[in-house]
């Protein structure tokens, strides 16, 4: 178990070591120009740099609240649809194609029409957020809310439960594991939805920034950004996925994952 451990830690960190070697090598034998691709020492740099600049904060903490209220309002819009449409079965027939349709439509394509509709400020941000992650909840809720047993439903009423106590003993444990699952993705496409609305709109945020530096030819600063974004989005995955973990003690999943663990 402790040598499995030590691969476990050891193979990944090993990887990227070898990348970032291979990096460095091939930016120094092809002499590639800095403003092309600069080598992980100056993108080290540039980030202590951009980490240090007390204003860098107020950009991470734009994109974070876009991000995580755009992906607060996909998870209360989602569970509440699929919920309901798992246990009516006329309001699926009703809605399901209308919301698979719309989901067909790519939202980086509708981005400009959400700045045009809601302005430059947070707003739109939070809306292309909400977008690009309500879909993987609402699917993942859809099919959890679902996948309740019959027979289990039938021993509840049998003891005469009532519908909370059916939710809360029954329903929602059942579903929980899944709809968490969706979450983990939602929150990642809610960090794509506000950084693609600072890109096309922002004068404020992470995605703002980077494209302040691409403009400035900044390239080192740009690497920067994206190494910040990707320790962000990185921080808000694993925390939905230890939150799945906190909640769902149970499941076959945490389970295993506590045991490779």
């Amino acid at each position: 178990m402790a040598g499995d451990r030590f691969l476990r830690i050891a193979l990944p960190t090993a990887t990227v070591v070898v990348f970032l070697v291979l990096w460095t090598v091939y930016v120094r034998t092809a002499e590639v120009s800095a403003f092309i691709l600069p080598t992980p020492l100056e993108i080290v740099a540039a980030f202590v740099e951009l980490v240090g600049d007390p204003d860098i904060w107020h950009h991470a903490l734009v994109t974070v609240i876009e991000a995580v209220s755009g992906f607060l309002i996909a998870v209360a819009i989602g569970i509440t649809l699929g919920m309901a449409m798992a246990r009516i079965q006329v309001l699926e027939w009703a809605f399901k194609p209308f919301i698979v349709c719309l989901q067909l439509i790519p939202k980086i394509a509708l981005a400009p029409l959400f700045i045009l509709w809601f302005g430059f400020g947070l707003e739109s941000k939070i809306v292309i957020a909400a977008a690009l992650s309500f879909f993987p909840v609402f699917s993942n809720a859809l099919v959890a809310f679902r996948s309740v047993e019959p027979g289990d439903r039938d021993v509840f009423t049998m003891l005469q439960a009532t519908p909370f106590q059916r939710f809360v003993m029954l329903d929602l444990p059942t579903a929980l594991p899944v709809v968490l699952a969706g979450m983990e993705v939602a929150v990642v496409m809610s960090m794509i939805g506000a950084i693609v609305g600072e890109f096309i709109g922002g004068n404020e945020g992470l995605g703002y920034l980077a494209v302040a530096m691409l403009q400035e030819l900044r390239v080192p600063g740009l690497f920067a950004v994206i190494v910040l974004l990707t320790l962000i989005g990185l921080s808000l995955y694993t925390l939905i996925a230890q939150l799945r973990g906190w909640l769902t003690p149970w499941h076959t999943s945490v389970m295993q994952g506590n045991r490779d663990a």
